[in-house]
C-alpha cells in the first residue's frame, strides 16, 4: 500500500518536471509512464518520467538532480533512451528518460515505444499534441488493418 506522503512526493516531481517542462520550447512533451501511470504503484516503485527533446543537454545529471532534490545513483543508455536516475533522501527514486522525439513517433510506432506506452501512461505536458498522437495509435493493435492501403 502506498502512503498518501509517497502520493504526495510522487505527485510534486511530476509537477516540479511538468514545470520545468513547460519552461522550456525544446521539450515536446513528457509522459509518466509505468505502474505510478497505471495506479499500480507500491511504496518500493520509482516514478518513471519520459521527456521528449532533442536538447541532449537535457539529459545532464546535474539537471535533474538538482531540480528534483536528491543523488544521481545511474546513469545508462537503453538505445535512444537516455536514463538519469535520482534517489531523493526519502529514498524514492525517479527515473527521467529523456528521448528524443522521434521517439514518439506515431506512424509507425517504434514496438519499444508501443510497449512502454500500452504498459501504463498519463501525458503530463503535450503542448503540440504529440504524445496525444503516440497514444492513439498505441490504441489501435499493432498489425491491425487501419484501412490504409499500401501499394
Amino acid at each position: 500500500m502506498v502512503t498518501e506522503e509517497r502520493s504526495r512526493e510522487v505527485s510534486s516531481m511530476v509537477d516540479l518536471v511538468t514545470g520545468w517542462a513547460a519552461e522550456r520550447a525544446d521539450v515536446a512533451g513528457v509522459v509518466v509512464v509505468g505502474s505510478w501511470a497505471r495506479g499500480a504503484a507500491r511504496m518500493d516503485s520509482d516514478v518513471d518520467i519520459v521527456v521528449l527533446t532533442d536538447n541532449s543537454g537535457h539529459a545532464e545529471a546535474g539537471v535533474w538532480a538538482g531540480l528534483l532534490g536528491g543523488e544521481v545513483v545511474r546513469l545508462a543508455d537503453w538505445g535512444p533512451l537516455r536514463e538519469v536516475r535520482v534517489r531523493r533522501p526519502s529514498g524514492l527514486e525517479v527515473e527521467l528518460g529523456v528521448v528524443p522525439v522521434s521517439w514518439a513517433d506515431a506512424d509507425p510506432v517504434d514496438s519499444g515505444t508501443r510497449r512502454v506506452i500500452i504498459d501504463g501512461h498519463r501525458i503530463v505536458h503535450d503542448p503540440a499534441g504529440v504524445l496525444a498522437a503516440l497514444s492513439a495509435a498505441c490504441t489501435i493493435p499493432s498489425g491491425a488493418d487501419t484501412g490504409h492501403k499500401t501499394r
